[in-house]
């Protein structure tokens, strides 16, 4: 747990060096990598879906099989080296975003404040895969906020967790199954039988950390003067609503939290999506102070998720004395 504490502290002050990955495959992109070489291996438009459903079922195999390999591998190494401990912690660091994220969406609000709503879409399009085209303002920034809250469970407390469990292989095993979701993981022609094995592991994987990460919201509301029991309440009544059995509950949290009615009705390309909304009754104008006050509501859910972990390691400590 000590180095879990020390992966999450060095994410939120370096989060991902724009030139060192200039430099270096980000190991998130060389996953993507390998997820589109099995995609076009595998999956094959002739075949019958049947068969591409086996064939997906075999690559997500594959995927967990490599993934646990190379983390029992990165394991060995790093105890078998002088302070290999520090090189884990950066390691994990590495599959963290919680300062990617606060970025990433504080970005959104400081370009519809300087620049207005084109440059909004421009910012909110690199953190959302809907289509932007159609959002006013109100639109973006309830995008934004969404992606904050969905992105905390998915970026930091499903990998956190999955490290603490189970390590390095638990870390990349995770990874690799959110890699390939976002990848292949689609009710399209070409990804609805293939990216089948895909969708159902990441959903599995994220069923308790996207129940925890409401936990932290809720919480983080109490902590920054917001409705904490709004948060649990919402969570509970709407985020069964969503399309997602996971990306609800983090998205229903912040939306009682912060008072906004979020999700509803999106399009991604050509396909419109007639989306649950999210705390309905709440207000559906939003804008940049509200993606400011997101982004302290995620952050002190961090600070939370940081107590939570140095008080576990503490406790683990004392017990070992």
């Amino acid at each position: 747990m000590g180095m879990l504490l020390a992966a999450l502290l060095i994410d939120r002050l370096m989060g991902d060096p724009a030139w060192l990955w200039a430099r270096l495959a980000h190991p998130v992109a060389l996953m993507g990598r390998l997820i589109a070489r099995l995609d076009m291996g595998l999956n094959d438009p002739a075949l019958p879906d049947a068969s591409r459903w086996w064939r997906g079922i075999l690559a997500v195999a594959i995927l967990a099989a490599l993934g646990g390999a190379v983390g029992v591998v990165l394991e060995l190494a790093a105890a078998s080296i002088p302070f290999g401990f520090a090189l884990e912690a950066l390691l994990v660091a590495i599959f963290l975003a919680q300062k990617s994220l606060i970025d990433h969406v504080s970005d959104v609000a400081q370009k519809l404040i300087a620049r207005g709503l084109p440059s909004g879409r421009d910012a909110v399009a690199r953190i959302v895969g809907r289509d932007v085209s159609v959002l006013d303002e109100a639109g973006v920034a309830r995008a934004a906020i969404e992606s904050a809250a969905e992105n905390f469970s998915d970026g930091l407390v499903a990998p956190a967790l999955w490290y603490a469990l189970l390590g390095l292989p638990g870390l990349l095993v995770f990874k690799l199954a959110n890699t390939a979701d976002s990848m292949i993981g689609h009710r399209t022609p070409k990804h609805e039988a293939f990216g089948w094995a895909a969708a159902r592991l990441d959903d599995l994987l994220n069923i308790v950390p996207a129940r925890l990460a409401a936990l932290f919201i809720a919480a983080a509301a109490a902590l920054t003067g917001r409705d904490a029991g709004a948060a649990l309440r919402i969570a509970l009544q709407d985020a069964p609503q969503h399309r997602s059995p996971n990306a609800g509950w983090p998205e229903a949290a912040a939306a009682g939290a912060l008072g906004l009615a979020l999700g509803g009705p999106r399009r991604y390309g050509a396909t419109a999506l007639d989306g649950a909304w999210l705390n309905p009754a709440g207000r559906r104008s939003a804008g940049a102070p509200d993606i400011h006050a997101a982004t302290r509501l995620i952050d002190a859910a961090w600070a939370l998720v940081v107590a939570t972990v140095g008080m576990i390691a503490a406790i683990v400590l004392w017990i070992g004395r």
